[in-house]
């Protein structure tokens, strides 16, 4: 009931990322350009529900409830899949109610919601959270925040195969690691079961510690390792400061690739600041992720 065929969105191309600074320090980048999948279900949010929607389906329930903010790209790819594909949807909000452009495209995309405030948005991790909102809604199954756990994890390990088929594309026979933005760090959760300690997983946390994205991953691979956690938050959650737009600005008119400055903006940042640190070695080959999210930035460019 919930799952089109596999095949029903477009393969993310992989291509390679000119910009200078890349270029002055002999490091290679491919940009694997999930943004580009298609135009509402968009970056790594289909890939971090499609586990979870198997599972709602093999549970018998009618549609999915879930959590998120007032311009979360979880809810808006989780609205307009229910939309798409005819399952209801229920969203529990961060704060108070407010009018956003995700928030507007969630009502017409048919999603119900209900706005926690903040205090009550905090207590999504204590025992019983669900417990009312399933007595409410008992025909839903719940989804973590972000289309995390294991389930958004193990959604996301094929994005390993969507690469190694266009490795030769590019004429590379392998790379040395990933690099990706992390809110929830449940793709990289994915890359890091699917690798196996094979490749180095990097991800550039979009937000600060107190966040449990390093709780979160560890309790999904466990003593695994193969990847290392790295500050990009720039200060706090969904902090934005001027060095950050501009670099985004440079960016998009160096490549032609669009960014938003809560993810890929930042990620993409970070990883310059540790090129220009020496981190890599000319001669790396490394993937970066654009985990879309562009939805998001009307919030900032208005």
């Amino acid at each position: 009931m919930f799952l089109p065929p596999t095949d029903w969105l477009a393969p993310a191309p992989l291509e390679p990322l000119h910009l200078d600074w890349l270029t002055a320090a002999g490091v290679e980048v491919a940009i694997l350009r999930l943004d580009r999948i298609d135009p509402l279900i968009s970056g790594n949010k289909w890939f971090k529900l499609v586990e979870h929607l198997k599972a709602a389906d093999r549970a018998g329930a009618e549609g999915i409830i879930s959590l998120g903010g007032a311009h979360s790209n979880h809810l808006h790819a989780l609205a307009a899949a229910g939309k798409r594909l005819g399952f209801a949807t229920v969203g529990l909000l961060r704060g108070h109610q407010q009018d956003t452009p995700t928030v507007r495209d969630l009502q017409e995309f048919g999603m119900q919601l209900h706005w926690l405030g903040y205090g009550g948005y905090r207590a999504r991790h204590e025992p019983g959270f669900w417990q009312p909102w399933l007595a409410q809604y008992p025909t839903l199954h719940p989804v973590p925040e972000g289309g995390g756990g294991l389930p958004g994890a193990l959604g996301c390990a094929p994005l390993m195969d969507q690469v190694s088929a266009q490795l030769g594309s590019l004429g590379w026979d392998d790379y040395q690691g990933w690099w990706l933005a992390c809110g929830t760090g449940t793709t990289l959760a994915g890359l890091v079961l699917a690798e196996a300690g094979e490749h180095l997983v990097y991800g550039a946390m979009a937000v600060p510690d107190d966040h449990g994205a390093a709780v979160n991953v560890e309790a999904i691979v466990g003593d695994i390792g193969g990847y290392e956690l790295i500050d990009a938050s720039r200060g706090g959650f969904a902090k934005v400061d001027a060095p950050l737009l501009e670099f985004i600005a440079q960016t998009e008119q160096a490549s032609g690739v669009p960014l938003e400055p809560l993810y890929t903006g930042k990620a993409l940042l970070a990883l310059k600041q540790q090129i220009e640190a020496g981190r890599f070695k000319s001669g790396t080959r490394l993937i970066f992720i654009h985990t879309g999210g562009l939805q998001g930035r009307r919030g900032f460019d208005g």
